[in-house]
């Protein structure tokens, strides 16, 4: 009972971290509408649990990992269904592109393929995901020109639970309108 317990916590807390139950930013009178209101007082409560038992972004990571190979949905899945609201900035018929919840810089959208195709982390990428990957790069270009940072922005990508992924669904950072720093982390 224990271990499936904690396994439904992982899976609450790990595949989308703290994150997963935030919302876009946007307008609070539209998020608290009739639609989401239920569901945002439900989510809100569950957030604080994950917070409560994830205390650093170290062991988030290191719980998303635990279940990154399960096949469960992840929050991403639930932006490209539109299950969960986001702010989206791009668009095409294979890739999706939105606004962070919890932005590093002025800039910061995160760019993910609309189809995981066991490409849960840049790690596990095969010959197969060749394709993906460079319109991943390239909608990260599309989105930098967008935002207007074309001079000067940076990708990130993080691979596997030491690099602090929370989310396991490839997806690219990316992260401008301020002077980036070297080293990174």
């Amino acid at each position: 009972m224990a271990a499936l317990y904690s396994s439904a916590l992982l899976r609450s807390c790990g595949a989308g971290g703290v994150k997963a139950f935030a919302f876009s930013r946007g307008s609070s009178r539209a998020l608290a509408s009739a639609k989401f209101a239920p569901r945002l007082h439900f989510q809100s409560r569950r957030r604080s649990f994950c917070v409560k038992a994830t205390s650093s972004e170290e062991d988030a990571a290191k719980a998303a990992a635990a279940v990154a190979d399960t096949g469960a949905p992840t929050i991403f899945d639930k932006i490209i269904a539109k299950e969960i609201p986001s702010t989206i900035v791009y668009e095409d018929e294979k890739v999706l592109a939105f606004r962070d919840i919890t932005p590093q810089a002025p800039v910061h959208v995160l760019v993910i393929p609309k189809l995981r195709d066991g490409l849960t982390q840049l790690g596990k990428a095969e010959e197969k995901h060749s394709e993906i990957l460079g319109r991943l790069l390239y909608a990260a270009k599309v989105v930098a020109e967008k935002e207007g940072i074309l001079d000067g922005f940076r990708v990130v990508i993080n691979s596997g639970p030491s690099a602090c992924q929370s989310v396991y669904h490839l997806h690219l950072h990316v992260l401008g309108g301020r002077q980036m720093k070297w080293p990174p982390g």
